[in-house]
């Protein structure tokens, strides 16, 4: 939900709780008013008729309210002693309506010739149902051009006051640290997004600064560290060479060269795992997945033959995807690689493509591995001399770069399948 959106649901709540209450008190408030006014009046029309019966003695007459708004009857002094004036509420039967209607009555007592007469009052009133029924349609009104009023505001008046926050996200999402440029602030006259212009123009020149220093770093170490490598091993190897060594001095320079050997390839893989998540790598393509497949087992024929393994290719679509044609390569090579390394002689390769995967299986131990360490950097299950543990660190890496999805299972056999959508 967009922010704006979001503010005025809220406001939305608010405003509708604000109303009701309100309603609540201006009806209440609204009914002492008329009943206020209404025996205001019943009291003014009260000695209307007392003074009325002081002239015309017909008054006394009146003995309902057929043809007019009052009504007498003569009581006993002991019936009038006590009698205050009471205004009330009561239902009479209108002729205009043929139904019983509210009214607001007014009962008094008044003495004329020492005689006491009980005295009603009558006259109409605001039925209620009606009263709150156009109360709630009037508020009902109300409130939706209120709710109307307030998204007309947002969307004129608010999203321009906060356009140079919706500006600022725009060009955050479009910025590239691998690729920086300067990120240029919508001017703005609101303290708070000057503010966080500038704070975000810091941490972005802090992190494209620590992103080159750690880039430049981890170029420089690795050229550093091949070439003494690349001495180390040539040395070694002349040593090797020499006519006066004895058989176990051969046997520990060989162990030496294995282990310079495995820190040349560790030292390769971690430059290219840092460059896989730097993004260093160039523009993506086109590739035609089935093809770089094909060239991997070519090229794997060998290997996989020397450890008596078969390897079966099944092709049921072209795959084409996006993405950098090295990078292809490099996750097909180490996936394929890692079914030879870690199988069993005599065992098996079966890989299979379709439109939008590619799926490898492979035999080797009968139990599953830790699905939660496979991918992780350094993480082995074997011994293998010639493993680094950055093989499917480096496929994960590639395949959470285009955002392909990369899983593991285990069904008689290790499957590793790669979706690319």
């Amino acid at each position: 939900m967009k922010l704006l959106n979001y503010t005025t649901s809220y406001l939305a709540g608010i405003l509708l709780a604000v109303i009701l209450v309100w309603a609540a008190i201006f009806y209440f408030n609204m009914l002492d008013e008329i009943y206020d006014s209404m025996d205001d009046g019943l009291g003014n029309q009260k000695i209307l008729v007392i003074q009325k019966a002081a002239r015309d003695s017909t008054v006394f007459a009146r003995r309902d309210f057929e043809d007019g708004y009052y009504r007498l009857k003569e009581i006993s002094f002991a019936q009038a002693q006590h009698r205050k004036d009471v205004y009330q509420d009561t239902l009479m039967y209108m002729l205009n309506e043929q139904d019983y209607e509210p009214i607001r009555m007014l009962t008094t007592v008044f003495r004329h010739q020492n005689r006491f007469y009980e005295l009603r009052v009558i006259t109409s009133m605001v039925e209620e149902d009606d009263l709150i029924e156009d109360l709630l349609f009037a508020l009902l009104w109300l409130y939706l051009g209120l709710i109307a009023s307030i998204l007309v505001l947002n969307n004129i008046l608010l999203k321009r006051i906060w356009q140079p926050f919706y500006k600022l996200l725009q060009r955050l999402q479009e910025f590239r640290l691998e690729e920086p440029s300067q990120l240029v602030a919508e001017p703005t006259e609101v303290t708070e997004f000057q503010l966080l212009n500038s704070t975000i123009e810091k941490l972005l020149q802090k992190n494209i600064e620590t992103y080159t220093s750690q880039k430049v770093f981890i170029e420089n170490a690795a050229h550093e560290l091949q070439t003494p490598l690349a001495i180390s091993l040539n040395k070694l190897e002349l040593l090797a060479e020499g006519q006066n060594l004895q058989e176990d001095q051969l046997t520990q320079i060989g162990a030496v060269m294995q282990n310079l050997e495995r820190l040349t390839r560790l030292n390769k893989s971690l430059l290219l795992l840092s460059k896989i998540e730097n993004k260093q790598f160039g523009p993506v393509e086109e590739v035609n997945i089935n093809e770089a497949v094909q060239k991997v087992v070519s090229d794997f024929a060998d290997q996989a033959t020397y450890r008596n393994l078969t390897i079966q290719v099944q092709e049921t679509a072209i795959c084409r995807q996006q993405l950098n044609p090295d990078l292809a390569l490099i996750l097909i090579i180490n996936l394929v690689k890692n079914a030879i390394m870690h199988n069993v002689p005599g065992g098996s390769v079966n890989i299979s493509i379709d439109k939008n995967s590619f799926v490898i299986q492979n035999s080797g131990k009968a139990e599953p591995l830790n699905d939660h360490k496979l991918f992780n950097r350094f993480y082995k299950n074997t011994d293998s001399p010639g493993s680094t543990g950055l093989g499917l660190a480096i496929a994960k890496a590639i395949a959470d770069l285009y955002q392909f999805r990369i899983t593991y299972e285990y069904q008689q056999l290790h499957q590793i399948a790669v979706y690319f959508n």
